[in-house]
Formats: structure tokens, sequence, C-alpha cells
């Protein structure tokens, strides 16, 4: 049975919000999409882009997977499947969008399994394959400090600039990057307090996108 929680949503939305924004949907409907900004963020549910950028139809480009990870450009893998390679392809070379934004946050249950070397949750273990590729990552940030907390959320900080390297692999983005028509941001959002962070490109630090505390 369809879960009545969707249904109730649905009902909320078509007698709400989409009767407000009717004329905005029947013109994304007929001209399509032509979004400015991508985001690469984390499948948790605790982490959606539209609600945290409160962004309407149309605004935003959204891909997600666990851990927010963006694989290298690596075009001659033929048998495997580029999802995410997929959303990056269409973004940057068939909506020319302006601003691709890494997504990542705090309490990840992936990049937390990757720390402690869970057990698979199936005999495919698909998440510690996807997983793996955090590995130069933790060899990056060397010995921990011995706080859990701490070193979960120095992981956190350093896949989203594992990221951002990874699309100035793709040739499409680092030309698009260097003409200046494209421009990359890494940024970490607090569940708990809603706090958002930017990483500065020149200092690799992250500091709150508005007057807010440091992380």
């Amino acid at each position: 049975m369809f879960p009545s929680r969707l249904a109730e949503g649905y009902q909320t939305f078509l007698e709400g919000r989409f009767v407000g924004e009717s004329n905005r949907y029947q013109a994304l409907a007929q001209r399509g999409q032509n979004p400015e900004i991508m985001i690469i963020g984390c499948c948790d549910s605790r982490v959606a882009p539209e609600a945290i950028f409160d962004s309407g139809p149309g605004e935003m480009f959204v891909v997600r997977n666990v851990a927010n990870l963006v694989p290298p450009y690596d075009p001659d893998h033929e048998s495997s499947y580029h999802g995410t390679s997929a959303a990056i392809e269409f973004a940057v070379n068939g909506l020319n969008v302006k601003h691709i934004v890494v997504l990542g946050h705090a309490s990840c249950g992936g990049i937390a399994s990757f720390f402690n070397d869970s057990k698979p949750l199936s005999k495919m273990d698909f998440i510690g394959k996807w997983m793996s590729q955090i590995a130069p990552v933790a060899e990056q940030l060397g010995p921990g400090t011995g706080d859990p907390a701490t070193d979960i959320k120095q992981l956190e900080l350093g896949v989203i600039a594992h990221s951002l390297n990874n699309l100035m692999t793709f040739p499409s983005i680092r030309n698009r990057v260097a003409q200046g028509t494209l421009e990359l941001h890494g940024t970490y959002f607090g569940i708990a307090t809603g706090v958002l962070f930017l990483l500065n490109p020149a200092t690799g630090k992250f500091a709150p996108c508005l007057d807010q505390v440091s992380p």
C-alpha cells in the first residue's frame, strides 16, 4: 500500500504550493529547466538541499549519494555505471550551470561506517566499496586525535575537499573554471545547529556562511 504520509503530503502540496506556483510549474514544463546551481549532497534524509536553501522548483539541479562523494573522471571503465558522473556531465554540458556546491554534513553515517570499519550490510557490500573512495582522505589526514567525534568531523570535512578536487579532474569543469564561467563551492551543514559552513579555497578552512560560530 502506498504510504499514507506521502499521499497526505501530496494532497497538501497539490492544494497549497502547487496552486500558488502553478504558473511557474507550467512555464517549467513548457520551456524546460534552466538552473544555475548544482548541488551534490548526501542521501541522508536529514540533509535536504531544497529545505536548507529554501529553493523552489527549477532553481537547483540536485544529485545525492552516500557521503556526497564525487568519483574522479574515469571514462575508460565502460562496465561501470557512473550515476553521479552522468549527473555532473548533464548539469555542466547540458544545463550550463554556473555553480556546483558540494554539500557535506555532520553525523554522516557513511563516513562513520568507514571510520569504524563497520561490517558489511550485505554480501555485496555496496556501501563499503563506495566508501573505499575516501581511503586517500584518511591517509592524508594521518593519525587521529584519539577522539572519534573530532576525527570523524575532520574526515567529513576532508571528503568535501576531496570531492571538489575530483570535480576538477573533469575536463569540461576544469576548462569552465579556468574561463570563469563556473565556480565550485564546498559547504558543511550542522544538522543539530542548522549552521552552514563554507570552505575558503585560499585557506582550506571552513567558516560560517553567516555570522555564526565556527566548526
